[in-house]
């Protein structure tokens, strides 16, 4: 027999039932996929699976329904790129995993190790209606920041969706001052580890990588190859279209290389060329001052224009915490359509910028980041439209499982809220 629960996470947390199959009708859903919102639609989850999403959805025999009339059953967001369960506090290094500057190690080195689920923020975040994140390392003395990892929010002790998941390299501004002070001495860097990677492939026993003056530990090298592989996605940063045009010429010499651009401020002045490249592009949403040289160019149509050029754009979170607010920046897009002169995006395609299109440009999007048939059942329900700011999540869940709401700075919220004296000071009570 159906049973038919109000909207009470304490409720579908107590219940066994809600881990197999839970039917969650009569919202408006989205998808996250690009298409439009459906209204009174179903979302149908069967072992942390999506099962079936839309409109004209049947409810299975037997399945846990949760009503969920005058809301939305949405995708969860993928934040990329982000610093969650990396780091606590950016300013205070015992807690800072995010970048190496002291180690030999470069490319080798694997954050997917470091990732704490019980970091505050993460809680946070979840609370906010994100449900995976890709998080990357800092580049600290090399180009090569080290493999970034997807991780997903759950309440649980395993968050890697994918380890090792990404190579992330600094060029442009940012590489040429790791590099020693230019671009051109990046480009060097750049190649000729590439080139020892290849030296370390074709005789592994003769390669130093070991010694004081070995440029390339063994460790990087075997890192690399997996890059020039196509086995692992690298992750470019740079802002200025000429940088991106040298990028995008990069495969003619490597022509397995999966890129993925990040940042890409003046991404639209070449966005015809990036299309037709085929590689994706995680940028900010809204950055329009030329707060650098390299992003001179920089507006806020440079994702709209990117999306119209044919280019897959996600919407870059480049942080520890807010990652929530992607939400926002995906709500502006939609609503700079209205500005005269500016591009921006219908509201299916801003969706998908915070949700599928940041795991499409890891190849992740048949797994994570959208409600259609067979993906990771991350979903959320919202009180309303989850583009809009005053829109909250009513009940998470991450794998089909059901999440807790709470976070730490709900805690400290509810615990000054109405502030009572007691016997003892706040620190003793439990």
């Amino acid at each position: 027999m159906k049973r038919f629960l109000l909207l009470s996470a304490a409720a579908l947390l107590a219940s066994p039932a809600a881990a197999q199959t839970i039917a969650i009708t009569g919202g408006t859903v989205a998808i996250g996929d690009g298409s439009a919102p459906v209204e009174n639609g179903t979302v149908v989850i069967r072992d942390g699976r999506i099962v079936a999403a839309g409109a004209g959805v049947a409810v299975p025999a037997g399945a846990t329904v949760v009503d969920a009339k005058g809301k939305w059953i949405a995708a969860g967001m993928v934040a990329g790129l982000s610093g969650l369960g990396l780091l606590d506090a950016g300013g205070i290094g015992e807690s800072n995993d995010s970048a190496s500057r002291g180690s030999p190690f470069k490319a080798a080195i694997d954050v997917s190790v470091a990732i704490n689920p019980n970091a505050a923020m993460v809680g946070n975040e979840r609370a906010g209606g994100v449900t995976r994140a890709i998080v990357a390392p800092d580049a600290g003395g090399s180009i090569f920041a080290g493999q970034g990892a997807v991780i997903d929010l759950g309440a649980d002790p395993d968050p890697l969706t994918r380890a090792r998941a990404f190579q992330y390299v600094e060029l442009g501004e940012g590489g040429a001052a790791q590099a020693g002070g230019s671009r051109p001495a990046a480009y060097v860097g750049l190649h000729d580890a590439l080139a020892q990677a290849e030296d370390y492939r074709r005789n592994p026993a003769g390669f130093d990588g070991r010694s004081r003056d070995a440029l390339l530990t063994r460790a990087d090298a075997q890192a690399l190859l997996q890059v020039l592989d196509g086995a692992m996605p690298l992750l470019v940063h740079v802002e200025r279209a000429s940088d991106i045009r040298t990028v995008l010429a990069l495969p003619k010499r490597y022509p397995k290389l999966r890129l993925v651009l990040v940042g890409a401020a003046e991404g639209w002045m070449v966005a015809r060329e990036i299309a037709a490249a085929r590689v994706p592009v995680i940028a900010s949403a809204l950055a329009d001052l030329p707060a650098s040289f390299e992003s001179l160019a920089a507006t806020e149509s440079n994702v709209g224009r990117l999306t119209q050029a044919g280019a897959t754009v996600g919407i870059l979170s480049q942080g520890n915490g807010g990652e929530h607010t992607l939400k926002q920046f995906a709500g502006n897009l939609v609503a700079i359509t209205k500005v005269p002169g500016a591009t921006g995006l219908d509201w299916g395609k801003a969706f998908a910028t915070i949700t599928s299109r940041p795991a499409a440009a890891l190849g992740l999007d048949g797994e994570i980041g959208s409600l259609r048939p067979g993906r990771r059942a991350d979903v959320v329900l919202w009180d309303g439209d989850p583009l809009e700011l005053s829109s909250m999540p009513v009940a998470v869940w991450i794998d089909g499982q059901q999440q807790p709401l709470d976070s730490r700075q709900r805690k400290l919220r509810n615990r000054y809220l109405t502030p009572t004296e007691g016997s003892l000071p706040k620190a003793y009570e439990r």
